[in-house]
């Protein structure tokens, strides 16, 4: 089979390369896989600017959705053609406190599929049977394969932030991330406002699919007056910053209303300087957001089952994993919003549930 691997420490090293199919362990499963999306992490592996571990030569990407295809020992409650999508922890310690409360998402052993193990830029990936999550029947597997950065929004937005209804909730990066953010944050009962630069002008536009109560190009319009009329002069209650870049941080710490709060998801691939006073100055409970837990899966699916979130208009570009490339150059370019690569099936079985063609190409 194919497999885009990150072949050696530094930046770039990346190449797809012809490697021989995986089979499942004890405790695990091998999973088709239909689609694979590329995450920010996956550039900043490229770039080699990412403090989780790597271990090239290692197979890359981690969200994924498909079919099991083979049982390893001891697997019980899946059987071979369920629909799957999975977590990425593939490895914990089970010991630790934050493993033991739930949190392994910090576990100081986690190590991560398509960063340490070999994960789904590929025909074929193994992973942990308790790794699972079944799609639902109504969630193709364009749409499963968002599960994966659904679950990390939902773990930011809605477990680790504390939003109440009627609260004025401001999106810092219109990307796909802050897409769903910004969707999670009105399942809450928010009132989002979505910021972005000049170059996220599609961006902005497609916010407004998600019922936004504005949206702001910080580059045309001045952030703090335009937040400052649509609050009447407190500022936002929330900030959520989905960008990863050292000014939107800045920004947002800015904007937030006193006593307010601002969660850090996007990841900046290196160190940052910022005022940290004005945290203190005023008053702010400030937290970052890493990864997922089961939870955050369970509530994904569910929030994706019952339609209250919509991902359908994020999926704008299906490439083949052979135009990796190509793919990895559109998402640094902001072009289209959440990009796919799509390994081409050794036995001839595309598009299993027909929702390949055309989406978004």
């Amino acid at each position: 089979m194919k497999g885009l691997f990150k072949t050696a420490p530094g930046p770039g090293n990346m190449e797809i390369r012809e490697t021989p199919k995986p089979s499942p362990g004890p405790g695990q499963v091998m999973v088709k896989v239909e689609y694979t999306g590329i995450c920010g992490s996956d550039l900043h592996i490229f770039h080699s600017d990412i403090a989780i571990p790597v271990r090239p030569p290692v197979i890359t990407g981690h969200e994924f959705s498909g079919t099991i295809a083979e049982l390893g020992e001891g697997v019980t409650g899946w059987k071979v053609g369920d629909r799957v999508t999975s977590e990425t922890a593939v490895i914990r310690c089970d010991v630790c406190e934050f493993c033991r409360s739930g949190f392994y998402n910090v576990c100081p052993e986690r190590r991560t599929l398509g960063y340490w193990v070999s994960g789904a830029f590929a025909n074929y990936v193994v992973v942990p049977a308790r790794n699972l999550h079944a799609l639902p029947d109504s969630v193709s597997f364009l749409i499963g394969a968002m599960t994966e950065p659904t679950a990390c929004c939902v773990h930011a937005v809605n477990e680790l932030t504390d939003i109440r209804g009627g609260d004025v909730v401001a999106i810092i990066g219109p990307g796909s991330i802050g897409l769903i953010c910004a969707q999670l944050a009105r399942v809450e009962g928010a009132e989002v406002v979505v910021l972005g630069t000049s170059r996220d002008a599609e961006r902005l536009k497609a916010a407004e699919k998600c019922g936004v109560r504005a949206t702001i190009d910080v580059n045309a319009q001045d952030p703090v007056k335009e937040l400052a009329a649509l609050t009447r002069g407190r500022g936002p209650d929330v900030v959520i910053e989905c960008s990863g870049a050292a000014a939107g941080t800045r920004l947002g710490l800015e904007l937030v209303r006193r006593r307010g709060q601002f969660t850090q998801v996007g990841l900046f691939g290196k160190q940052i300087e910022l005022d940290f006073e004005r945290i203190c100055y005023k008053e702010l409970k400030v937290t970052g957001s890493i990864g997922s837990i089961w939870s955050a899966w369970n509530k994904a699916l569910h929030f994706m089952e019952r339609g209250l979130i919509d991902l359908s208009f994020l999926a704008t570009d299906i490439l083949p994993l052979t135009e990796w490339q190509e793919g990895f150059r559109r998402f640094e370019a902001k072009e289209g919003l959440k990009i796919f690569l799509r390994p081409v099936a050794e036995d001839g079985d595309g598009d299993a549930d027909g929702d390949g063609a055309g989406a978004g190409v």
